[in-house]
């Protein structure tokens, strides 16, 4: 992979940004949205989201992307949206929250159903910030807590992992690498790595078929060690020829 391509990456990212602020300029909440003083925040936090175009403070943010409870969550995610954004790129989140609750606040919008002009901006930024997450050696957020997110906004793995399966060189694969490592132990427990919401055996096993078809030869040029690669064969086992294999790691679930 090139340095332009990591250019191109980069600037197609900057460019989805941009598109969300003009896209959802002028967003605000519902007139009478409100939430929990005891729980979440004053009177005086909710009327600021139903100001337009004004910075949140990154605490206000961090407890309003994630709460379950708006009457309208549509609304107060496209009035949030262009700074969570940022925020997501930049890895400034809540640490407390992981990044399925991100790509549920996402998939709480229903942003797929939104105006074709809305739907595009949202689908770009993924896009977008997927593709400069593989071709950046050393990401603000780690290539797999992206493609949780990613997942759980759009609800499918199919097209991240098609991205994943063209961009080849050497951030991508490195990040292939530090991903399976993170998540062998679970797959080899055949569960998937994150909490979702729906579909968690599909999921499960598009992505334990992905890996078994398209890691092991880009993973071994890439140079990792035998036993990984031994651990994604062995995710296209089942049963006792699974765990009686003599390369089995010794993992008790």
């Amino acid at each position: 992979m090139t340095y332009q391509d990591r250019s191109a990456a980069r600037l197609r990212l900057t460019t989805a940004l941009d598109s969300l602020a003009a896209v959802f300029a002028g967003m605000t909440a519902h007139p009478d949205e409100h939430n929990c003083e005891c729980h979440w925040g004053s009177a005086e936090e909710v009327a600021q989201l139903k100001v337009a175009d004004t910075e949140l403070d990154l605490d206000l943010l961090n407890r309003t992307w994630p709460a379950p409870d708006w009457s309208d969550h549509a609304s107060v995610l496209r009035r949030i949206l262009p700074q969570f954004a940022r925020v997501l790129v930049e890895g400034s989140t809540d640490p407390y929250r992981g990044p399925d609750d991100a790509g549920r606040s996402f998939a709480r919008g229903q942003w797929q159903q939104w105006p074709t002009g809305q739907a595009e901006a949202v689908r770009d930024f993924l896009h977008a910030w997927w593709e400069a997450t593989l071709t950046d050696p050393a990401p603000a957020v780690p290539a797999s807590e992206v493609l949780i997110m990613i997942t759980e906004a759009s609800g499918t793995l199919t097209p991240w992992l098609a991205t994943w399966e063209r961009l080849t060189g050497r951030p991508a694969d490195a990040h292939l690498a530090a991903t399976v490592t993170e998540w062998e132990y679970d797959l080899l427990g055949d569960e998937l790595p994150w909490y979702t919401w729906e579909d968690e055996e599909a999921k499960r096993v598009e992505l334990t078929t992905w890996l078994v078809r398209a890691a092991p030869a880009r993973l071994r040029a890439h140079g990792v060690a035998e036993a990984l690669l031994h651990r994604i064969r062995l995710l296209g086992l089942t049963g006792d020829d699974r765990w009686e294999d003599p390369h089995w790691p010794g993992h008790r679930y």
